[in-house]
Parts: C-alpha cells; sequence; structure tokens
C-alpha cells in the first residue's frame, strides 16, 4: 500500500522564492547553510550570513535599475556564488536564467538574447569572452558581474563585492526594499527561465513560475524524508532542473549543502564530507558500479571470490525482504558477515552516512540499482522534465518499488494518455516556452496535461514505470518494435567498461549497435594487459578490447528476444562528451547527433 500525504501544505505554502528563502533565515539564523570548498579546506557559513549576502547581492541589481521579472543570467559552473546569484535575482523580483558553462558562444549568445537579460552574471574571463564576442547581438545588458574578482574592471564588469557595495548604498536609501519587493512578488510571477538542452535545433526557454519551484520544495519536505540535521552534497550543474530544485528543496527542508561542481572530485569530496544524500545522474552511479567491480576483478584470487559471495548473500537478501517474506537465520548470519566484508567497504566510498541516493535526469538501469541496494545503499529513483520543475514522481524510503520511478509527488498527477504517454499536471507545470506560444501549445492536451514524450505504464499503488521515449521507439523492417534503452541499459549493467551503448535499426532488417568504452575504466585496463600508456584510441582498437567487448555483446544477445539482438556492431575510438555536441550537460545521449555523425558507419552495416 503507498503512503498517502496530506496535501493541505498546498494552501498554505510561502508565496514565493524570496520568501521561502527570507523566511528561512529568520527561522535558522545561526545553523549551518553552506558549505563549499576555498583552497584545499572547506568553509561554511549560516543562514544569517547568506542572508545578508543575498539582501546585499538583491539591492544591488536593484541599483542597477532590474525591475520585476527581468531576466538576470547565470553562466557558470556550480558554486556558492552561483546559489547567492539566483537567490538575489529572486529577492530582488527579477527571473534567472541559466546558461551552462559548456554551452557554445553562439548558442549562449542565443539565450541570453531571447531572454533579453539585463544583467549577465559570469564565472571567469572564458564565459565573458563569449558574452564579448556576441556584444553587438546583446543590446539588453547593462552591466556583466564576475565571480572572480580578476575580471572586474570597475565599470561594463562588477566583482561580487562592488555589486554588494552598490546594494549597501541602495539599502542605506531604501532599507526595506527587499522585504517590500518578497511580499509583493505573485506566486504566478516568472521566477526562472532554463533553456531545454534538446538534442536538435535551438533550445527551447521554459517559463518557470514562484509557485512551482515553491511547491516542488514544500512537496519534499512533506513527504518528511529530509530535515534540517541531514547535509546535502551538491554537485550537479545548477543550470540544470535537477539541480535547482535541490536548492528548492533546501530552503523548505533547511538541511545544509555542501557545493563543488567539480565532477572530478565527486568521490575525494564525498570522503571528505560525508553527506547524508545526493543527487545524482545514473552516469554516476554506472561509474561508481564499474570501478568498484573491476577493482575486485584487479584484485583477483580469494578477495573477488568473497565479493562475488558477498553479492549473491546480498541479492538473496533483497529479494525476500522486497517480497515481504521472513530471512531464514544462517542466511541472516551470512548478510552480517558479508556486510562487515564487502558492504561496508562499498558505503565507505560514499562517506559512510548516506542514507539515500536521488537519481534523476535519464534512466537508472534497475540491475544497477539492484547491486546497490544489495550493499545496503538505496538509490530513489525520482521522474520529471525541465516543463514540470524537475520533480513529477519520486520513491520514498520507506515505500519504493525497484525499476520504478515511484509516485506522483503529494498534490500533483500522473496519467497515462494515448499511445501509453505519460502525461502530468499540478502547481509544477510551466507557464510555456519562451517566445514560442506554437511551442506551448503543441505541449498541452486539449485539457490541460503536459505531454512529456515518455511512455509508461501506472502500477495498482500508484507507482510509475517508464518503459521509454515515444520518438525512441522504432520498428524493424519485419515489423517488429524495438525499445532501444532497455537494451542499452543491459549492456552497462553487463559491461563495467562501457561508457555508452546506442542501438540503431529502424526500418532495418536488424539491429546494429554503436560503442563507447569509458576512458578512466579503459586506462586500468591498459595499465593491466600489457598497454599502459598506449592511447585511448589505441586501446579501443586493439584486437584484444574487441573480442573482450563481443563477449559482453554475446551475454547481452542471450538476454534479448530474436529480433532486438545486436547482428552488428562496432566501438568507436572516442567517447561521447559535452564538449563535442553528443551529450547534453546532463550527460544524456543526443541520440540524432551521433546517428548523424556516425551515418556512414552505421549504413555500412546494411550494405
Amino acid at each position: 500500500m503507498a503512503i498517502t500525504y496530506d496535501t493541505s501544505f498546498i494552501d498554505h505554502m510561502p508565496q514565493n522564492c524570496a520568501v521561502q528563502f527570507l523566511d528561512r533565515v529568520e527561522v535558522n539564523p545561526d545553523a549551518e547553510a553552506f558549505r563549499f570548498p576555498v583552497g584545499e579546506a572547506w568553509e561554511s557559513v549560516t543562514w544569517r550570513q547568506a542572508g545578508d549576502r543575498v539582501r546585499r547581492l538583491a539591492a544591488g541589481l536593484l541599483a542597477l535599475g532590474l525591475e520585476s521579472e527581468q531576466r538576470v543570467g547565470i553562466v557558470s559552473n556550480t558554486r556558492y556564488e552561483w546559489v547567492l546569484a539566483d537567490l538575489a535575482v529572486m529577492c530582488a523580483g527579477g527571473a534567472t536564467t541559466t546558461v551552462y558553462p559548456s554551452t557554445k558562444p553562439d548558442d549562449a549568445a542565443f539565450i541570453l538574447g531571447d531572454a533579453e537579460c539585463r544583467v549577465v552574471f559570469i564565472e571567469d574571463a572564458s564565459q565573458l569572452e563569449k558574452i564579448e564576442a556576441h556584444r553587438s547581438e546583446l543590446p539588453a545588458i547593462v552591466k556583466v558581474v564576475s565571480f572572480d574578482d580578476a575580471d572586474a574592471d570597475g565599470e561594463g564588469v562588477l566583482s561580487l563585492d562592488a555589486l554588494a557595495e552598490l546594494g549597501d548604498a541602495y539599502l542605506a536609501e531604501h532599507p526595506t526594499a527587499i522585504d517590500d519587493i518578497a511580499k509583493s512578488i505573485p506566486a504566478d510571477q516568472l521566477a526562472t527561465l532554463i533553456y531545454t538542452s534538446g538534442t536538435t535545433g535551438r533550445p527551447k526557454g521554459v517559463r518557470t513560475l514562484h509557485r512551482a519551484w515553491v511547491y516542488e520544495g514544500e512537496a519534499i519536505k512533506a513527504q518528511d524524508i529530509l530535515h534540517e540535521d541531514d547535509l546535502q552534497f551538491l554537485w550537479l550543474p545548477m543550470a540544470h532542473v535537477f539541480g535547482k530544485v535541490l536548492t528548492s528543496a533546501q530552503m523548505a527542508c533547511g538541511f545544509p549543502t555542501a557545493i563543488d561542481g567539480r565532477v572530478d572530485k565527486i568521490v575525494d569530496n564525498l570522503g571528505v564530507v560525508k553527506p547524508t544524500f545526493m543527487g545524482a545522474a545514473p552516469r554516476i552511479f554506472e561509474k561508481a558500479h564499474a570501478r568498484i567491480v573491476m577493482m575486485q576483478q584487479a584484485e583477483g584470487g580469494l578477495k573477488e571470490k568473497i565479493f562475488n559471495w558477498a553479492f549473491g548473500v546480498g541479492t538473496k537478501v533483497d529479494e525476500l525482504t522486497l517480497a515481504g517474506k521472513s530471512v531464514p537465520a544462517l542466511l541472516k548470519a551470512q548478510h552480517a558477515v558479508a556486510d562487515k566484508l564487502v558492504f561496508s567497504k562499498v558505503r565507505e566510498r560514499f562517506g559512510g552516512r548516506v542514507k539515500f541516493f536521488i537519481s534523476g535526469s535519464a534512466a537508472l538501469n534497475p540491475e544497477i540499482a539492484g547491486w546497490f541496494h544489495a550493499a545496503g545503499v538505496l538509490i530513489l529513483e525520482g521522474y520529471g522534465m525541465t516543463e514540470n520543475a524537475a520533480g513529477a514522481t519520486v520513491n520514498h524510503p520507506n515505500d519504493y518499488k525497484m525499476g520504478t520511478v515511484g509516485p506522483a509527488l503529494p498534490g500533483s498527477e500522473v496519467r497515462i494518455g494515448d499511445n501509453g504517454e505519460v502525461q502530468l499536471r499540478g502547481p509544477h507545470i510551466m507557464a510555456g516556452y519562451h517566445n514560442r506560444p506554437d511551442a506551448s501549445a503543441e505541449a498541452f492536451t486539449e485539457d490541460g496535461w503536459l505531454r512529456t514524450g515518455d511512455k509508461g505504464e501506472i502500477d495498482e499503488d500508484g507507482f510509475l514505470k517508464i518503459t521509454g521515449r515515444i520518438k525512441e521507439l522504432f520498428k524493424t523492417s519485419g515489423g517488429k518494435y524495438v525499445a532501444p534503452p532497455a537494451i542499452e541499459a543491459k549492456f552497462k549493467a553487463l559491461c563495467p567498461y562501457a561508457s555508452q551503448f546506442m542501438v540503431f535499426g529502424a526500418e532495418r532488417n536488424f539491429v546494429s549497435a554503436l560503442i563507447t568504452l569509458d576512458p578512466d575504466a579503459m586506462a586500468a585496463w591498459a595499465a593491466e594487459n600489457g598497454m599502459a600508456g598506449a592511447s585511448y584510441t589505441d586501446v579501443v582498437r586493439s584486437e584484444k578490447v574487441e573480442a573482450m567487448v563481443g563477449e559482453y555483446v554475446d551475454a547481452l544477445n542471450a538476454q534479448l528476444n530474436r529480433w532486438e539482438t545486436i547482428k552488428k556492431w562496432k566501438l568507436l575510438d572516442h567517447d561521447l562528451t559535452i564538449e563535442s555536441g553528443e551529450l547534453t550537460p546532463s550527460l544524456k545521449v543526443k541520440r540524432a547527433v551521433v546517428e548523424s555523425n556516425n551515418k556512414g558507419l552505421i549504413d555500412s552495416f546494411y550494405s
């Protein structure tokens, strides 16, 4: 039986994001709010300190002439200053426009221009160059504010401190300005423009209102899963809706957040910060799973046998527990030994205090989720999209089903529409696409539900299972339907070296695949197989690697229906990257781009 929630909180939510934040400052002034790296150490600030800084920066924006709903861009990696800037925009009554730091100059200029940004926060000189290269196309920008003091010239580019000093002068003349504005912002005022990365064409700016962000945070609070004594580690791109929504949860629940957007530091940071929870994209869990498995394979001998035995025991215990059955005494004793010898060490890699992870932005492989679960690491999968402020459904620590993305958030609705499409309704739904009335109309059904483009099923307890993208499902020339994501997920669970596995075959007579291998995993493989120091390209082109991957493809085919089996495949000599345009910043594959870039190779499979 699924948990039911009291949804009366919707009638008593804070009016807007500014009030939500300022209320948190007032309730917990001396509690830790944020933690961030400075050199090799971590510094901490209280809610009062963060609140004072935000007020000064917000007043600085008002001094620059920012008016209600005018857009302010942020072009930066995830860092403490990003959150300060965003909160300042909210408290000044403006609307944040997010730009990934990896966004190419032309696209960055398009986003900032389409949004008509008046002020832009930048991380460093490389982001400033993007703006300067297209300055003539961005007449609305009156000032740039840099997180790096070295870029500030005191005129066109201000430092954060200079903006705060402008705020001090403004507050001296208008001491109640921030509180007055916070009280005046209606729930349906524009809060953010987040541009969807898209797989083709120009990105679309999703118009998200204050009520959507406030609702997301309050809905998480209503589930009673996060509290003031929790600690979040936040590395996700703040330009992405998943990262942004976790700050809404922080404002509602009051827990502190340790922030560092350097992806290569995630594992090291987890050991130092020791968080109780973290949000992540599935690729992070795939890499962690592969790394741990390969380390044990490299150990070999007795350690590898103990490792495999422990996961065999953990899987048996999980099967019984999830089925509601009792665990026999002998198996329980074996599990205690497995936990001490193996599982505790897996958990320690994540800091040793994690209650659960939240996985989102793409489908999580159920087998990898199950593997972690056997080790006592709970990954709660959720589902949502930019158009609904990230959270539509999520599993609960005390009520979850592996392989599903959970039930709808309290106070919102999910239904299955035509063609099995998942459709959403609730306070978190966007107001439409910026300057795109036609696209906005197409995004909704006639009775007002948001179309997601995803196929899904809802079980008797209200748990949603995503079965694929409607547009990704294809039919072979033999008339058989194939769902690429399901096949791709199976391969990643089988092959610890896999980075990406992309299935093709629409209107063809068989299914083929392109495969990329993880550079870090292959560097370790090369060191153990007489190819230390060889380039990635040379390693993946070697006969030994080709044969190894072929064995994994054979193992995959043994699990598939005949018409789904991979008849031909090829290893690419490079991994997909954000910089190449083949991955979105949230690490989703741009399938159409990959297919276009490799059209000749794919066609050769069928010639």
